[in-house]
């Protein structure tokens, strides 16, 4: 496959887009592979964005708010299911905060007020608190997805008043400074962009805004570059386990919901966005703001992705060019070079190991890694396997895969040969049979 071209990508979409300026990036792990920036930063000053050109990153906000609440759960201080009104007694609604996290808590998508869009004049934090009876509840909780801005403004006040910091500070000290997000900011830090409208129907752009977002920051409060948000989308695939333990941030990549249930093109973790581009799903954030649209996404089983951002309003969509940049990253890859491990399998995991049939499938048990595993035979190399983990002798608790949470229990015969595994009860042999009880020249049927 020949070299991939992203700086020709990136070209060939500011310039048919016609962004004043875009950055992009394209990273493997903490590594980033790739970056550029092209056209104006300020179109008046007529000065260039370069990579270190802050953006305005709107609700991609809302991940590092996710990541704080999945910090505050892990450390007991929280739980997902608590309602709102646990942690907030003025809220006039309990939905849970993980309906809330998903966007399926039914409240309102805007702070309470008229027009706030047009006046641009965002509630401090104490107004917004003293006007939250004035929220309406416009789904049932759990009916469909609804996207809130509300919503995480709220959970960024639970993450403040559960840890006794506000918000601003607790991301600051507990996500960006632990993982080195210097150029990632509340407030913007020069070199940054200015905001536009692109004109739909002349070559000109029409200056934006910056009003102060006040106490509506944890919606989409946060500045950025290609550079932070790539460390970023690094973190959300392979997080670093002092500041957010992988479990978590599995659970927040594991689909709550469809956004898009027509097509399948679009759902929600928690906090996370799950986009379908062909047959990947990366997973990430967009963001739209006044003046700006960014993205940062990453496909999680080859920790490959991209960011980009732009300075105007509309009419540049940076999915579609964060995908391909994606794409072509992946197929450019090189195969990494296999290498013995060196630990064999201990005696008592190698009698399981090869291939079992179970329902007239056949699966192979693997030894990966230290770490008993289970493929369905001929399974894309993209579908992670069935992980195992012991739980007392020839009985193992699947913790991750296929069947998760269920028991693996193996049968032995009197000379210790294993006969046939029972995962989720259902019985596996080593040859295909039908359903029914072990025939006369089967293995004997034991516990």
């Amino acid at each position: 496959m020949p070299e991939p071209d992203f700086e020709r990508l990136v070209r060939a979409a500011q310039a048919d887009q016609r962004a004043p300026s875009i950055s992009a990036a394209v990273f493997r792990g903490p590594e980033v592979a790739w970056a550029d920036a092209v056209g104006l930063a300020d179109v008046e000053a007529g000065r260039e964005a370069t990579r270190e050109t802050q953006y305005p990153i709107a609700s991609i906000t809302k991940s590092f708010v996710a990541v704080s609440a999945l910090q505050l759960r892990d450390a007991g201080a929280l739980a997902l299911d608590d309602p709102l009104d646990k942690h907030l007694p003025e809220s006039p609604h309990g939905p849970s905060l993980r309906r809330l996290l998903a966007h399926l808590a039914g409240i309102q998508r805007e702070v309470p007020g008229e027009r706030v869009w047009e006046t641009l004049e965002f509630p401090s934090r104490e107004e917004l608190l003293a006007q939250l009876g004035d929220v309406s509840a416009v789904l049932e909780p759990g009916l469909a997805w609804h996207y809130s801005n509300l919503g995480f403004i709220l959970l960024g006040e639970v993450v403040a008043r559960t840890s006794g910091l506000a918000l601003d500070r607790y991301v600051r000290e507990r996500i960006l400074e632990p993982l080195g997000l210097t150029r990632t900011t509340w407030d913007a830090e020069d070199p940054a962009v200015r905001g536009y409208l692109t004109h739909p129907f002349a070559d000109s752009v029409m200056p934006e805004p910056d009003p102060e977002k006040r106490g509506t920051d944890a919606a989409g409060g946060l500045w950025s570059t290609t550079g932070d948000l790539a460390l970023w989308g690094a973190f959300l695939a392979d997080p670093d386990p002092a500041v957010l333990a992988p479990s978590s941030l599995e659970e927040m990549r594991t689909l709550q919901t469809m956004a898009e249930p027509q097509r399948w093109s679009r759902g929600w973790g928690l906090g996370l966005v799950l986009y379908r581009s062909g047959e990947r799903i990366l997973v990430g954030h967009d963001g739209g703001a006044i003046g700006g649209v960014s993205i940062v996404v990453v496909e999680p089983e080859t920790r490959v992705g991209a960011v980009v951002l732009a300075n105007t309003t509309a009419g540049f969509d940076p999915g579609k060019l964060a995908f391909e940049l994606v794409d072509q990253a992946i197929g450019a890859r090189e195969q990494e070079p296999w290498r013995p491990a060196g630990v064999a399998p201990p005696p008592e995991i190698a009698a399981i190991l090869g291939r079992w049939w179970s329902e007239g499938s056949e699966f192979v048990f693997s030894w990966r890694g230290g770490r008993l595993e289970a493929r369905l035979a001929g399974a894309p190399d993209w579908r992670d396997p069935a992980v195992f983990e012991p739980d007392r002798p020839d009985r193992f608790r699947t913790i991750r895969g296929r069947e998760r949470g269920e028991w693996l229990e193996v049968v032995r015969g009197p000379d210790g040969s294993v006969e046939r595994l029972y995962w989720a009860t259902y019985p596996f042999t080593r040859d295909p049979r039908p359903f029914g009880p072990p025939t006369r020249t089967g293995a004997p049927r034991g516990r």
